[in-house]
């Protein structure tokens, strides 16, 4: 074949493959046989890589994903991804459809449809092309997955010829089915590693993995339920969905509409009775307005939709005995007994264990080894015990008693003065504080070390190579590859990350040491206002509780940590062995216009998110605090202020600037007139 034939042969198996991926995942509707579509996809493979010029990557040859690893970047939502409002009872649905009435005051539809209990995804379309695809984060932000969402079978690389915008964002839902869960966890099992504990905590930790390759090989699936985008051909949620089948994404064939409460609560009934025959977990159904142009007249709050809400089912309920209780040691100490139970399935999984939190809910629920306990889901994810059939106790049971001392470690036990949990406080010789402190260190918002997971800390732990953070920076290659399941090249990369981790800003070191109350946007607070850590080590109770966001209990942690010998060697190991332990100066700081300001944003915002408007205070110098105070100067507000800021702003007398007056406070430096 000439170079022109090559071309149209690829162009034309890509289609026929497409098509067929829609027959089979979309549309449960194959008109091939596997063995055909093997065929042509191995035929497809052998062109492009003796013709890598026509490289594609939204071919469905891409579809098997690739084993080098790959970062994932935040990025900004073009929307945010709200959450919706929850409810678990049918007067509270009622409430809502009379907020509804009372605002709108005319005839309108709902559409009814299946809460999946998976990973919320955005597609986005260009030309109709996938080009990006984002979890939902915080919903403001999240991660780009597009290398692993391209290897999902049911979601279309390119949309089918059907009329869709020239832009098209899609949302949904990437879930697991039981089947292809219950399969993953009979691998992993096999191959002695850890399982997953339900199909949504599996779909979540694939579609994070590095490695696409192992995406594709994970059985993920992917219902759409929203599509964005200007130009849609309705002006209605419903009709938009199902023209979106047309154009390959898959679209639930259980969506309905409802022409009021009645049609919702038949709808509601009739999931509760058949969800347990969905081939899916589903925990609970979706109620929206249909109509596009009341969805806007009705508007949004700070966090979700009015004109949506979703009923949550409630929590399935079992009965099973007690066997024993064990005693979990954390990070930080903390001690979380687990009830071991005999098996019994619970919403669709085999449940062996529940949590029983701390000694008062033990105490409350009066357990004994061997009870009859009730077990439910907790929001269908967590087993939990709500309940003891004592009409079945044994005369001769034994009291579940608390322990005393440390499981690991048999240190005394101590349980501060209004918190609930036990804690041991052996920081630096109990086994699993130890290595949960190093597993915090090497996480991702710390200090980011890849190849060093759970199973690798116990590994050198074990081999007596890690007894705090800092040994990381003293491995050496030979030391890993010598290891069981390393070799040379996993070696090398862990060595490579640990190297790279040097260069991670200081208020990620800060979080990855590990101070019990200094999370993520604490340990950022921190280093603005103390800029190196001899400011932080040498600051006092006064200096900071002065700290916006640090109270009481925050700044006692500081302190007492900063007080231990051990802690301070630890640190100063650190930052021998090279790590930033100072605050950088910031190269984005364009002026100086919003120097000594400091400002809230409260509310929705039509020209930027909030977390680029935070973005552009910084970049001017300013500082923004996440509570209203009497530190500050101005309120950036949009739509829907949260009441309470309101009101404190009010009674402060602070001024509320929109965002076209913040813009004009930095290039003017002065307050607006207005």
């Amino acid at each position: 074949m000439n170079r022109s034939e090559v071309r149209d042969r690829i162009e034309y198996l890509r289609s026929e493959l497409e098509k067929h991926n829609y027959q089979y995942y979309v549309l449960s509707k194959p008109k091939i046989t596997d063995f055909e579509y093997d065929l042509l996809m191995q035929e497809l493979v052998t062109l492009e890589q003796k013709n890598p010029e026509f490289h594609d990557p939204n071919s469905p040859s891409q579809r098997v994903g690739s084993d080098l690893g790959q970062e994932f970047t935040e990025v900004h939502h073009r929307s945010p991804m709200l959450s919706l409002g929850n409810t678990y009872s049918k007067e509270e649905l009622k409430d809502f459809d009379q907020r509804i009435r009372k605002e709108i005051r005319e005839e309108f539809e709902y559409v009814c449809e299946l809460k999946f209990d998976g990973v919320a995804i955005s597609l986005q379309y260009e030309k109709g092309q996938l080009f990006r695809a984002v979890t939902r984060g915080d919903g403001t932000r999240g991660d780009e997955v597009t290398a692993n969402v391209r290897t999902v079978k049911s979601i279309p690389l390119k949309l089918r010829d059907q009329g869709a915008p020239a832009f098209l964002e899609a949302r949904g839902e990437i879930i697991m089915p039981r089947s292809g869960f219950e399969k993953l966890n009979n691998e992993r099992r096999e191959k002695g590693e850890s399982q997953f504990a339900n199909p949504r905590n599996a779909t979540a930790g694939t579609l994070k993995n590095k490695n696409s390759s192992v995406v594709a090989q994970r059985p993920l699936d992917c219902y759409m339920y929203a599509v964005l985008g200007e130009n849609l051909p309705y002006a209605s949620h419903f009709e938009n969905l199902i023209e979106a089948k047309k154009w390959g994404l898959k679209i639930s064939d259980h969506i309905r509409k409802a022409v009021d409460l009645e049609d919702v609560f038949d709808y509601i009934d009739h999931w509760d009775r058949e969800r347990k025959h969905l081939p899916f977990d589903i925990d609970g159904v979706v109620i929206k307005v249909n109509s596009h142009a009341l969805q806007n007249q009705l508007g949004y709050t700070a966090k979700s939709p009015r004109w949506a809400i979703s009923y949550k089912f409630k929590a399935e309920q079992v009965t099973t005995r007690l066997r024993s209780v064990s005693f979990q040691v954390g990070r930080t100490g903390s001690i979380t007994p687990v009830a071991n139970l005999e098996p019994v399935l619970l919403a669709g999984t085999t449940v062996k264990r529940a949590s029983l939190h701390n000694a008062d809910q033990i105490r409350i629920l009066n357990l004994h080894i061997d009870d009859v306990v009730f077990v439910e889901k907790g929001g269908e994810i967590i087993p939990k015990i709500v309940g003891v059939d004592t009409s079945q106790r044994h005369l001769d049971a034994t009291p579940v008693a608390f322990i005393t001392h440390c499981p690991e470690c048999q240190t005394p036990l101590i349980r501060k003065e209004g918190e609930a949990n036990h804690y041991c406080p052996n920081e630096t010789g109990c086994p699993p504080q130890i290595k949960g402190k190093i597993e915090h260190f090497i996480s991702r918002k710390a200090m980011d070390i890849d190849g060093l997971g759970e199973e690798t800390i116990e590994l050198l732990f074990k081999h007596g190579l890690i007894r705090d953070p800092a040994d990381l920076y003293l491995l050496q290659k030979h030391q890993l590859s010598s290891l069981e399941r390393l070799g040379e090249k996993s070696a090398q990369n862990i060595i490579n990350s640990i190297e790279k981790s040097k260069d991670v800003p200081f208020h990620r070191v800060l979080f990855g040491l590990g101070i019990r109350y200094v999370g993520e946007t604490v340990a950022r607070t921190l280093a603005d206002a103390f800029p190196n850590i001899e400011d932080i080590k040498n600051a006092g109770f006064e200096e900071l509780i002065h700290v916006n966001e640090i109270g009481e209990k925050i700044a006692i942690s500081i302190l007492d940590y900063f007080s231990k010998p051990e802690f301070l060697e630890l640190v100063r190991r650190l930052q021998t062995y090279g790590l930033k332990m100072k605050q950088e100066q910031r190269t984005d700081i364009t002026s100086g216009s919003l120097q000594g300001l400091f400002f809230v944003i409260s509310g929705t915002f039509r020209k930027h998110s909030r977390d680029e408007l935070k973005a552009i205070i910084e970049q001017h110098g300013g500082k923004n605090l996440s509570s209203i105070s009497s530190r500050t100067n101005y309120l950036v507000g949009g739509e829907n202020i949260g009441p309470s800021k309101l009101q404190k702003v009010r009674k402060l007398n602070i001024p509320i600037l929109s965002e076209d007056d913040l813009m004009g406070l930095i290039e003017k430096n002065q307050p607006p007139t207005s």
